[in-house]
């Protein structure tokens, strides 16, 4: 099995491996098992079925695994070379973001003094959208009425991802984990013999005496 980006393309995990390892099967179905796949794997996500997740490793070899144990492998923000819009100022939308989280606690502070109160929470917090990160100098702000996610390395603030819009695939359904059926998802390819699945392995230490 290829890649889907052509022969000769650059493997580009999108996920890794979880630190226990993970099962795996030859297609989503549970009696159908395959060899196991090691520690911090990384893995390409190619398709979901359910709660399965399809994943290819960089030699070709793919499997079905439960796709809510992988662990997503984070994207550069769009920093490393030009913005991609003009530089904004991040200020307003972490004045924002401050009043948001002021109202959101005042809200559940009413709420903790009655409980009975729901609805008036519920009014309080009605429309109310917020969000942010802080790493460091990096701060990752939601810009609610532009429905984007923005970044800022503490000067400059550039759109991150659009969170809606034409052409944006609808997010996948929590569904049953176990399939209804034991085909594989339509358009996923089966598993091929020929590769041998990619392990994580230590380097060959050198014999006692050995140079």
């Amino acid at each position: 099995m290829t890649t889907p980006d052509g022969p000769g393309a650059v493997f580009r995990p999108t996920h890794v491996v979880p630190p226990d390892g993970l099962p795996a099967w030859e297609a989503p179905d549970t009696t159908r098992p395959t060899t196991a796949l090691d520690a911090f794997l990384p893995v390409r996500l190619l398709s979901r079925s359910g709660e399965w997740g399809e994943v290819l490793c960089a030699n070709g070899w793919s499997a079905w695994v439960d796709g809510r144990l992988l662990v997503a492998v984070p994207q550069p923000p769009p920093t490393g070379g030009r913005p991609v819009a003009p530089a904004e100022d991040p200020g307003p939308l972490l004045s924002a973001a401050a009043e948001a989280l002021d109202r959101y606690r005042r809200a559940v502070r009413d709420l903790a003094a009655d409980p009975a109160d729901t609805g008036a929470f519920r009014e309080a917090v009605r429309g109310l959208r917020a969000g942010i990160v802080i790493d460091g100098g990096s701060v990752w702000l939601y810009d609610a009425p532009a429905e984007r996610w923005t970044y800022a390395d503490g000067s400059r603030l550039a759109p991150y991802a659009v969170v809606s819009g034409p052409g944006t695939p609808p997010a996948p359904q929590p569904q049953d984990p176990q399939p209804r059926d034991s085909g594989p998802a339509p358009g996923a390819g089966p598993a091929e013999a020929a590769h041998e699945p990619t392990r994580v392995v230590d380097p060959p230490r050198p014999e006692p005496g050995g140079r």
